[in-house]
């Protein structure tokens, strides 16, 4: 066999995770809602033809994800949950700190969607949510003589401040995760700059600058400074070969600039 017909090794897949599936699909389609309850331990031994142990462990997946709540011997059976976005949090987590992601996909989809929140944002948020972020600007210029994980803490509630006012619960899920994973990926090499001070200043800057367009309504250049603030950040930490997906983010102005 030529080394271009060689098959890869398969992963087996277990029968709990059929049954993850099924229950999963079911949901999707509409046919199990929220308040329901699956059959009884015993009833899911019989439809699934599987052992106990094995409906057990399903059941403990799926009870981890959100999606049932079980109680050992209860007759009446798993009760079905609402949406939940904890645990559309918790997947995205798994994902995004998987070796499949790397560093400048997840630095791609930040831009992507911080731009998409600034945008929103400059368009639907209150008199409150702009006094809000007002007010987690002036944290972060208060923090930038306290240290790093006061100026951080005060950048993340920025970005909360943000998402939340772009009424959009997946974005706001989305933003959590992905910000606070590509943190986690080069925090201690902010942390141990010799110019951690300018740094600090300089993401000021930047905030201060959404804070305008945000306040002026300009959802375009809010979008357009999210993108291209978070490329200046964080870019340098992206070897050159894998930055192209970053700078077509960038407005080709911008981009025309970027190394």
């Amino acid at each position: 066999m030529s080394e271009r017909n060689q098959f890869r090794p398969v992963q087996p897949v277990r029968a709990y995770e059929r049954i993850v599936e099924q229950v999963e699909d079911a949901m999707a389609r509409g046919e199990l809602k929220p308040g329901q309850r699956l059959p009884s331990e015993r009833e899911l031994v019989t439809q699934f033809a599987v052992s106990r142990s094995t409906v057990r462990e399903a059941l403990r997946v799926l009870a981890s994800n959100g999606v049932v709540r079980s109680r050992p011997g209860d007759p009446r059976g798993p009760e079905v949950l609402a949406f939940s976005t904890n645990g559309l949090a918790k997947q995205m987590t798994r994902l995004t700190r998987s070796d499949q992601l790397s560093l400048a996909e997840l630095l791609a989809f930040r831009m992507i969607l911080d731009g998409s929140a600034n945008l929103l944002a400059a368009q639907l948020r209150s008199p409150e949510q702009l006094l809000e972020m007002e007010s987690t600007i002036s944290d972060m210029r208060g923090a930038i003589d306290v240290g790093y994980e006061a100026f951080s803490e005060a950048d993340m509630a920025f970005h909360d401040s943000v998402a939340r006012a772009s009424r959009n619960a997946l974005i706001q899920v989305c933003v959590e995760v992905v910000r606070g994973v590509v943190l986690s990926l080069v925090s201690d090499k902010i942390k141990g700059s010799r110019n951690g001070k300018d740094l600090m200043r300089r993401s000021l800057r930047h905030h201060e600058e959404v804070l305008v367009a945000v306040r002026a309504g300009d959802g375009h250049a809010a979008a357009r400074l999210a993108r291209q603030n978070l490329y200046d950040y964080y870019a340098g930490y992206v070897p050159k070969a894998e930055r192209a997906p970053l700078t077509t983010l960038l407005d080709p102005l911008d981009a025309q600039e970027k190394p």
